[in-house]
């Protein structure tokens, strides 16, 4: 151990102390040992250090800092350079906060375009998720922090988040939804990874010892910390034993009696706390050294400079008929959409940053050289229909060249803590919509949100560019693409179905009560809509520009591809080349093409480059069921060089010696899979795949209501209590609704209604413990009176508790 002599100073009580926060938001202190605590921030996209009440929600407003692109948005550019240099950016403004570990980025797959969080993840394509993740890791940290990579792993729901159950095989675990993981690990060198809410095909993540200790510290190396979510404890000695180092935020001291009670009893040894306890030391030591200098300020200016240019580089052109984009000097613009005014810029929850500044698409127009004939909203934010707001809009896009209309979601339906109900645009938005299409058909549609969304409107609309969550200078990045200032470059890192009941996990999304099914297996994304030949809206890897590319000459070798890409149109512009690799062998079920290499290559008119893109351990690997262990099949490859998944340029192949694995699959059992028509797989054959029976889903309303039952199950409770206060929750959630306070009613089903019951004392930091838990279920278990008189019993104690420590503490500091 890196720090044994220091640990041996330590008593058992002081150890355990190591392992639980301070508060919400700092781990503990160790005064006479000179160990400090570590400040731990939100930050995916900018800090959110509070300088109030500490909460995990986004509701109250942190010190300002800048708000760059959301992760959803900057996937889009396809650039590693652009994420590290965001990330440097990032750990220069926590090192200015006195953050040690900024948590994020956020590295979850996007396997259901509804996942309320997909804002905050990058792609449903692992190798470009973690390419990505890894820039800004290694930006983040060249600072002297920590970033923290979340949320490990498989947590692609918020509907009952920290209480799901996430049913899935083996092998789609390894190549989807830890791949990304890996190369954050290998190559980004994070230091720090958060352990996800969920449970993990029957156990917790933080608690799963194939997760954390075979996999994660096993076969990839990791040597760093690893932290619970917020509230995502649940046996705090068996997620020690499995490696998670830190639970946030503070339980009071509760859960350290636990540990020391496990090591007392023998349950768990006192080497395994010591060696969490090491690497906490290396992460506190490592982390504190910048701060032994001065403080570091930084530019508002220059940051958000380098705000716009990473907006600027992930906006995407969709659709650009008669090449009515760039708009011509002079154009005479009529700017419509409540977004044009009050921009959406970023998403809701625990990742929402106060901007140093905020650029509006009004404000920025002042300076642009085309004519503004006005503005008007159009339509109410939060879905409400105005038949006026429509006829003045209509009147002001009589008198355009062109129209700007600004659409999208709102900050209440892209939210953490609940799911998306549709793919859709509001219907008051389409509304207005229709009724521009009659006076005016040029109409440019400016998109604002984070994940994808269906367009039935597409066919009356001319152009349409999308700026994702583009962060506080998002609009002046969206007018310098209008201008052709900016080329756009962007290209899309999700797929846009035609319609989302096309998508492969539509019939297994969300898990609603006790379990969630990934029987799509490793059908995700376009891996599902290639092979199974399903037409898409717009297909993964696809985004227009102002200019137009030509590839040309492919080499292959056993160690890369090369080929050339030629400018052949008036402007400069970049171009993101995509190598896909395809297997011939049908001996393995695969998706047809998965994504393996890109480049980003910047070309002038009339200039060829060449680019080469190397192959590296996962161009050809497969995860082998029956060896356990990542295999190369021996067949023919095709590689494949395309401008998105559905545009392929160049076509070579190569053919690749096998690592000789058993094949692992009996091919008449899975038909689903081998035909790559897995959206609708039944329980049998998912069950042959994962090799076991599938848990029931269901809750079983005979048993007593638990700590891992959330809220929403008081429904079935016995006590006449618990049903009382469960249809009180709900009523509360549709009268705010129906009044218009979704921001307030969506943090009812955030904080209140999929909590489950120990999150009340894993999420107070010691104003409820578990023993007043207890009391609480007790109640909601039909004991009413028992159960208050455990509950007041509990309380009164714990209060005296703490009055006890404080006049313990005051006498040592008086002494």
């Amino acid at each position: 151990m890196k720090y044994a002599e220091i640990i041996s100073r330590m008593t058992l009580e002081e150890k355990a102390s190591l392992t639980s926060g301070k508060d919400f938001w700092q781990s503990m202190d160790i005064a006479r040992l000179n160990i400090g605590s570590m400040f731990l921030s939100d930050g995916p996209h900018g800090i959110r250090k509070q300088a109030a009440a500490a909460d995990h929600l986004g509701l109250n407003p942190s010190i300002p800092a800048t708000c760059f692109p959301t992760s959803a948005t900057v996937a889009n550019s396809w650039n590693e350079a652009l994420g590290e240099e965001i990330g440097e950016y990032l750990g220069r403004e926590a090192v200015a906060q006195k953050v040690n570990v900024l948590l994020g980025p956020g590295i979850n797959m996007k396997r259901n375009p509804l996942c309320g969080r997909n804002f905050e993840y990058f792609s449903e394509d692992p190798y470009l998720a973690g390419k990505i993740a890894a820039g800004y890791i290694r930006g983040i940290q060249s600072q002297g922090i920590s970033a923290c990579v979340k949320h490990f792993c498989v947590n692609n729901q918020e509907e009952r988040r920290m209480a799901i159950d996430t049913v899935v095989d083996e092998r789609t675990l390894r190549e989807v939804y830890l791949t990304a993981f890996e190369i954050a690990v290998k190559e980004g060198k994070t230091k720090s990874i958060m352990s996800s809410y969920n449970l993990l095909n029957g156990t917790y993540t933080n608690e799963n010892v194939h997760l954390m200790y075979d996999i994660l510290r096993g076969e990839w190396g990791f040597n760093g910390v690893v932290i619970t979510d917020w509230g995502g404890s649940n046996d705090r000695v068996a997620g020690l034993i499995a490696g998670n180092e830190l639970e946030m935020p503070t339980t009071a001291g509760e859960t350290n009696e636990e540990i020391i009670q496990a090591i007392k009893s023998g349950r768990m040894k006192e080497e395994v706390l010591d060696q969490c306890v090491d690497r906490l030391l290396d992460l506190i030591f490592t982390t504190e050294e910048i701060y032994k200098e001065s403080s570091s300020e930084f530019s508002k200016e220059k940051h958000h400079r380098i705000a716009q240019k990473v907006a600027e580089e992930s906006i995407v052109l969709l659709k650009n008929d008669e090449n009515i984009l760039p708009l011509k000097k002079g154009t005479q613009v009529a700017i419509i959409g409540d977004f044009a005014e009050k921009p959406r810029y970023q998403g809701a929850g625990s990742s929402i940053v106060n901007p140093t500044m905020l650029h509006n698409s009004l404000d920025c127009f002042k300076e642009s050289e085309f004519i503004s004939v006005g503005y008007e909203s159009g339509f109410e934010r939060y879905g409400k229909k105005s038949k006026k707001k429509i006829e003045k809009a209509c009147e002001l896009a009589k008198k355009a060249d062109v129209i700007l209309l600004y659409i999208g979601l709102d900050e209440a339906t892209e939210a953490e803590g609940l799911d998306r109900q549709d793919m859709k645009i509001p219907d008051n938005q389409i509304d207005l919509l229709n009724a521009l299409y009659e006076v005016n058909q040029n109409i440019v549609v400016i998109l604002s949100c984070g994940s994808a969304i269906e367009m039935p409107w597409i066919k009356k609309v001319k152009a349409v560019l999308h700026g994702y969550l583009g962060g506080q200078a998002g609009s002046s990045a969206m007018l310098r693409v209008l201008s052709g200032e900016v080329n756009p470059s962007g290209k899309l890192a999700e797929t846009y179905p035609l319609h989302y009941e096309d998508t492969p996990s539509f019939d297994n999304f969300p898990g609603k009560e006790v379990s969630v099914e990934y029987r799509e297996a490793v059908y995700i994304g376009y891996r599902y809509y290639d092979t199974a030949n399903i037409d898409v809206l717009f297909p993964f890897g696809y985004g227009l520009s102002y200019t137009t590319f030509e590839y040309s000459d492919i080499k292959v070798n056993k160690d890369k591809v090369t080929f050339k890409i030629r400018n052949t149109g008036t402007v400069p512009g970049m171009e993101v080349a995509q190598l896909y690799v395809g297997c011939r062998s049908k001996e393995i079920f695969r998706p047809k093409k998965e994504l393996k290499g890109f480049a980003k290559v910047f070309i002038d008119p009339g200039e060829t480059k060449t680019v080469t893109i190397p192959f590296d351990d996962k161009t050809f690997r497969y995860f082998n069921v029956k060896t356990n262990k990542w295999e190369v099949e021996q067949s023919d490859y095709k590689i494949l060089i395309g401008a998105s998944s559905d545009d392929i340029r160049l076509i070579d192949s190569i053919f690749i010696e096998g690592t000789g694995a058993p094949l692992p699959y009996n091919k008449e059992l899975l038909p689903s899979y081998y035909s790559g028509k897995a959206n609708n797989v039944g329980k049998e054959e998912f069950e042959t795949l994962i090799g076991r029976k599938v848990p029931v889903s269901t809750w079983d309303r005979k048993k007593p209501i638990g700590y891992n039952d959330t809220i929403a199950q008081c429904q079935y409770a016995k006590g006449w209590f618990a049903r009382f206060a469960f249809h009180m929750i709900t009523f509360a959630y549709w009268f705010l609704r129906k009044i218009g306070k979704r921001m307030t009613a969506n943090v009812i089903m955030m904080s209140i209604y999929h909590m489950p019951f120990r999150g009340i004392a894993r999420m107070t930091g010691g104003v409820v413990n578990m023993p007043m838990v207890d009391g609480i279920l007790m109640i909601a278990n039909g004991h009413f009176f028992k159960g208050l008189s455990h509950l007041l019993k509990e309380r009164s104690k714990l209060i005296k508790g703490i009055r006890s420590d404080e006049t313990i503490a005051k006498v040592i500091k008086e002494s």
